[in-house]
C-alpha cells in the first residue's frame, strides 16, 4: 500500500513538472527539460558558455532553457541584445526574484533591486553622488593617480624580478572606490584589505557557479549546510564591516558638509525623515556593498587581463609605449583627457575589455510585462540571460573575433572607433553604474605603468594560458610577469 502511494506521488510530481514545463505558445524554442533539474544536466555548470553557444547555433539567437522548473530565455548576438536591452529596454529591465543572489542581498542595494520607483530613486542618487565626488573630473584623476603611486612602489621593488599581480590590482581598485564611499584607504599589506579581496573573489565565483545553480534550481536544498552557505557567511562579514563604518560616520560627520558617499547618504536620510522613501540605513549598507564590489572586481580583472596580453604581445606593448611617450612628452602625469590623442592605446584598452569578457552573462534580467523579442512572445516575469560573451565574440561584428588585436577598434585611417557590439558593461537602463570610473581607472593605470615599466612574460612561465575562470565575473588564471624599468621615466 505504502509503495503504491509513493509511486502515485512520484507520478503526480512528474506530471506536475511536465505540465509546468510546457513551453507557452510562441515561446522561444530550446532543449527538452528533464524532471526536477530542467536543462541543468545539459550544461557544464563550471563554465556553461560553450554549451550556450552550441544551443544558440541549434535553436537561434533567442532560445529557452529551464533552470529546474523555471523557464529562462537566453539572448545572444548583437541584434537580439539591442532589441532586448535598448529598443525594449524598460520591458527587459527587471530582475528575477527567488535566486541565491536575491537572498544574499535581501533584494536591497541597487544591482538586484527590481525595476521600479525604488530602483530609480537609488540609482539616480548613486549617479549624482559619484559625479559629485569626481567621476569624470580631475578630482577623481587625483584619487586614482594617488593610488597608482602605491602600485609603482611595489613594481619598483620588484624591478628585474617577477611578481604575481593577482591581488595587486584588486587592492588598488578597492582603495579607489573606498576613498569615494568611505573616505579611507588601506595599506596593501593590511589584513582586512586582503579579507575583502578574498570575499569578493569567492562570491563572484560562487554567484554563477554550480552550487548557485543548485540553490536556484532545487529550493529544497536551501536548508542544508552545503557549500553555498559560504557566500551567505561572506556577506554577513562584509555587512558587519560596512555597518561599522556607517556607525563611525554617524559619530564623526558634520551634517551638510559631506566627506564621502556615506555622509551624503546620511544627509539625504536625515533630510527625508520618515517620508516612506527607499532611503534607510539598512539600504545604505547593501548599497555600499554593491558599489564596493562592482568598483573592485570588474576593474581589477580588466587590469589582470591587460597585463597578461601585454606581456605576451610585446609588439602591442611597444606600440602603446611609443604613442604614450610622444603624446605625454615632458608632462609629469597622464590626464584622462590625453586619451583623445592616443587612438592606439584606446584601441588596446577596449580590446582588453572585449577579450576579458568580465561579466559574460551580465546580471540576469527579467521582463517587467508581457512582451516580444525577435518575434517570440515572452511573458512577464520571465528570467532573461543576456549572453554578453556572444556579442563580444560575434564573428560578423569583429575583424578579429577570436584574437587579441587592437585593430578591432581602429579604422583604416588608424582612428579609434567603437563598434556597436562593444557591450562589456551591458546596455540600457541597467548598464553598469561605474562604467565611467572603470574606464578612467583602466586608462590612467595602464598609461602610467606602461610609461615607467616594461612588462615581460617570464622565461620559465611556460605557455601562456588565456582561459578565463568563470563566475559572475571572469578572471584570468594566476600568472607571473617580469618587471623592467624603462629608460624614459616620468612622474
Amino acid at each position: 500500500m505504502l509503495g503504491s502511494l509513493i509511486l502515485l506521488w512520484i507520478s503526480f510530481c512528474l506530471l506536475l513538472f511536465l505540465f509546468r514545463t510546457q513551453r507557452p505558445k510562441n515561446f522561444p524554442p530550446g532543449p527538452r527539460p528533464v524532471p526536477v533539474f530542467g536543462n541543468l544536466l545539459q550544461l557544464n555548470l563550471k563554465n556553461p558558455l560553450d554549451d550556450l553557444k552550441k544551443l544558440a547555433e541549434r535553436y537561434g539567437k533567442v532560445f529557452s532553457l529551464y533552470i529546474g522548473s523555471r523557464p529562462a530565455v537566453v539572448v545572444s548576438g548583437v541584434q537580439a541584445m539591442k532589441e532586448a536591452l535598448v529598443t525594449r529596454s524598460v520591458e527587459f529591465a527587471g530582475r528575477p526574484q527567488g535566486l541565491m543572489i536575491n537572498d544574499i542581498t535581501n533584494n536591497k542595494g541597487v544591482v538586484m533591486v527590481n525595476y521600479g520607483s525604488y530602483w530609480k530613486e537609488q540609482r539616480r542618487f548613486a549617479l549624482m553622488m559619484l559625479r559629485n565626488f569626481g567621476m569624470g573630473k580631475q578630482s577623481m584623476e587625483e584619487r586614482i593617480l594617488g593610488e597608482i603611486s602605491h602600485i609603482i612602489s611595489h613594481l619598483e621593488k620588484n624591478a628585474g624580478k617577477t611578481t604575481d599581480p593577482q591581488t595587486l590590482f584588486h587592492k588598488a581598485a578597492s582603495n579607489i572606490i573606498c576613498s569615494v564611499l568611505f573616505g579611507t584607504r588601506y595599506e596593501h599589506d593590511d589584513e582586512f584589505l586582503k579579507l575583502i579581496i578574498r570575499i569578493f573573489t569567492e562570491n563572484s565565483k560562487m554567484a554563477n557557479g554550480p552550487w548557485s545553480m543548485a540553490y536556484d534550481s532545487l529550493p529544497w536544498l536551501r536548508g542544508f549546510p552545503l557549500p553555498f552557505r559560504k557566500a551567505f557567511q561572506n556577506m554577513e562579514t562584509m555587512k558587519k564591516f560596512t555597518a561599522d563604518l556607517v556607525a563611525q560616520h554617524q559619530k564623526t560627520r558634520i551634517p551638510g558638509d559631506p566627506r564621502d558617499f556615506v555622509d551624503s547618504y546620511l544627509d539625504e536620510l536625515e533630510k527625508r525623515g520618515d517620508d516612506g522613501s527607499s532611503f534607510s540605513e539598512r539600504q545604505l549598507v547593501y548599497f555600499l556593498l554593491d558599489l564596493h564590489f562592482a568598483g573592485t572586481d570588474t576593474t581589477s580583472n580588466g587590469l589582470l587581463t591587460a597585463f597578461l596580453y601585454l606581456t605576451t604581445h610585446p609588439d602591442v606593448q611597444e606600440r602603446c609605449q611609443r604613442e604614450i611617450d610622444v603624446v605625454l612628452g615632458e608632462k609629469e602625469q597622464a590626464s584622462y583627457e590625453d586619451r583623445h590623442r592616443m587612438p592606439y592605446v584606446q584601441a588596446m584598452i577596449h580590446e582588453v575589455q572585449r577579450v576579458a569578457d568580465t561579466v559574460p552573462l551580465s546580471v540576469f534580467h527579467a521582463t517587467t510585462k508581457d512582451t516580444q523579442l525577435m518575434g517570440y512572445d515572452i511573458p512577464k516575469g520571465t528570467l532573461i540571460i543576456p549572453n554578453l560573451s556572444s556579442v563580444l565574440n560575434e564573428e560578423s561584428q569583429w575583424k578579429f573575433p577570436h584574437d587579441f588585436n587592437p585593430e578591432n577598434f581602429l579604422n583604416q585611417q588608424g582612428e579609434f572607433v567603437k563598434p556597436e557590439a562593444f557591450m562589456p558593461f551591458s546596455a540600457g537602463p541597467r548598464m553598469c553604474l561605474g562604467e565611467g570610473l572603470a574606464r578612467m581607472e583602466l586608462f590612467l593605470v595602464l598609461v602610467t605603468l606602461l610609461r615607467r615599466f616594461q612588462f615581460v612574460w617570464p622565461e620559465d612561465g611556460g605557455v601562456p594560458d588565456y582561459t578565463l575562470v568563470f563566475g559572475i565575473t571572469q578572471t584570468p588564471k594566476p600568472y607571473r610577469m617580469g618587471i623592467r624599468l624603462r629608460g624614459t621615466q616620468r612622474g
